[in-house]
């Protein structure tokens, strides 16, 4: 009888609260909404721009009006941001990523965690939402920062513009030295989530954990609609790169992280949601796109779905929204967290269908 009251006490505590049901984003930018502003590109650089920036009031520009407080911080979480663009999956859609932040940043304090932009650590973030709402789906996009993709993207570009040689080799050298660091982080990213949401009292089994990959911003060489000669992907195209790094990033670097995020997943008993086609098509400077002009507003089937790169002359809004999804593809994104929603297991690449807006956004299972 004496064994009666200890095994009383090793059973699963109760949930610390119920509330609203939610979703919650964290990671870095390609979650937080960064680029949510702009609605394709146009090298246009007054009013407007061609229809594209959001941002614009009529007489100047706020920001804000996309990115609301975060736009002060860096944070950059549009209101297009995936988490907010999903449908029909819960009462509230909070987003928890931050634009720059690496899996030091999504860590607990307690673990390791640092805080970032002026905001505490997203794991405690999470802490403090986990009692107060019903968390039904996670989403987790880490491990770009980690990687320093940012730098990858600034050396190609100045091999295109200054140096006229090629980046693809020594930076595949980089990433190599860093991915598994960076993979390592994004495992204990997975585990510090776990933590926060068992010590709030939920079971395993009573939410979910996707973690998800990047998509390619700028297209291979062979589908690029400006010739690699002259200064038209730089002047005109905003994507300045050789073709021989283009096929690179988009069929070896981008698929690469891809395949190393899916083992972490794996490893972790977390779905993986691929992302490296969603832009398919739709990449800075693709054939199937065009710029948005005076004459041709832009449109979710013939625009653009990544930001271009803001340089030089046809700077508008921040550098740091180059390269990342747009409004366009955000609610693509949305899209994908819709559907993975409703598959209760297994790992799914996310694609766009040529010629249709995000409706036409599916999902196809991933080996």
């Amino acid at each position: 009888m004496a064994l009666a009251l200890p095994l009383l006490g090793v059973a699963t505590p109760a949930r610390a609260a119920t509330g609203p049901t939610a979703t919650v984003s964290m990671g870095d930018s390609y979650i937080s909404g960064e680029a949510g502003r702009w609605k394709g590109n146009s090298d246009t650089t007054s009013g407007s721009r061609d229809g594209t920036d959001r941002a614009w009031t009529g007489s100047a520009y706020d920001p804000a009006r996309v990115y609301g407080s975060t736009y002060a911080s860096g944070c950059d979480r549009s209101d297009v941001a995936e988490v907010k663009s999903a449908s029909g999956i819960s009462q509230a859609q909070l987003n928890l990523a931050c634009s720059g932040a690496t899996s030091a940043n999504v860590f607990r304090a307690a673990n390791g965690g640092q805080s970032f932009k002026g905001e505490a650590p997203q794991a405690d973030q999470l802490a403090a939402l986990a009692g107060q709402y019903d968390i039904k789906l996670i989403t987790l996009s880490v491990g770009g920062n980690d990687l320093g993709f940012a730098d990858v993207i600034s050396t190609c570009v100045q091999d295109y513009m200054v140096w006229w040689s090629y980046c693809h080799d020594d930076q595949q050298a980089a990433v190599d030295s860093r991915i598994d660091a960076a993979m390592a982080g994004a495992a204990k990213s997975v585990d510090e989530i776990r933590a926060v949401m068992s010590a709030a009292g939920y079971a395993q089994g009573s939410y979910r954990i996707v973690l998800q990959s990047y998509p390619s911003p700028i297209p291979r060489s062979s589908e690029n609609r400006y010739p690699e000669s002259g200064w038209s992907r730089t002047n005109t195209g905003g994507c300045p790169f050789w073709d021989q790094d283009a096929d690179w990033a988009r069929d070896s670097l981008v698929p690469q992280i891809s395949d190393r995020l899916a083992g972490v997943a794996a490893a972790k008993g977390v779905q993986f949601l691929d992302l490296r086609d969603l832009l398919q098509g739709r990449e800075v400077c693709a054939k199937a796109t065009r710029l948005a002009t005076p004459s041709t507003p832009p449109s979710a089937t013939t625009s653009e779905w990544a930001r271009f790169l803001d340089l030089g002359t046809t700077v508008q809004g921040t550098t740091q929204e180059s390269f990342h999804p747009n409004y366009y593809a955000q609610l693509a994104l949305g899209r994908c967290v819709t559907l993975i929603n409703a598959k209760t297991s297994g790992n799914w690449s996310c694609r766009n269908t040529a010629g249709q807006d995000a409706t036409g956004v599916y999902l196809a299972a991933r080996p």
